[in-house]
């Protein structure tokens, strides 16, 4: 299975849209810092059928070096972002037979 670029989605929707390379990337930079500033602002971002993006805190644990398992190293709470799909990501997804992904 492939790992899709940003390069490539913008080149898939320059063909789609007949917008420019440049004029495409520009706008999905400016989508993500703006998905980003929501994010910050403390709001959710959500796109029907796709999924909402939301801002949640992870509480703080312990955490151990692998290779000095007696060190323990404390980690504080932090924001991360979440994402929770929606019902029709999830259905394509479910659709999709095991086979395809290995």
């Amino acid at each position: 299975m492939a790992t899709i670029t940003k390069r490539e989605i913008v080149s898939e929707l320059s063909d789609q849209t007949g917008l420019t390379q440049v004029d495409v990337s520009l706008l999905v930079d400016s989508f993500i810092d703006l998905v980003g500033k929501k994010l910050e602002e403390g709001n959710d971002v959500t796109f029907r059928t796709f999924g909402t993006f939301e801002v949640r805190v992870a509480k703080a644990k312990v955490g151990r070096n692998p290779n000095k398992p007696e060190s323990e190293v404390r980690i504080p709470d932090r924001c991360v972002v979440r994402f929770k799909p929606g019902r029709e990501l999830k259905k394509r997804v479910s659709d999709l037979p095991p086979e395809k992904i290995s």
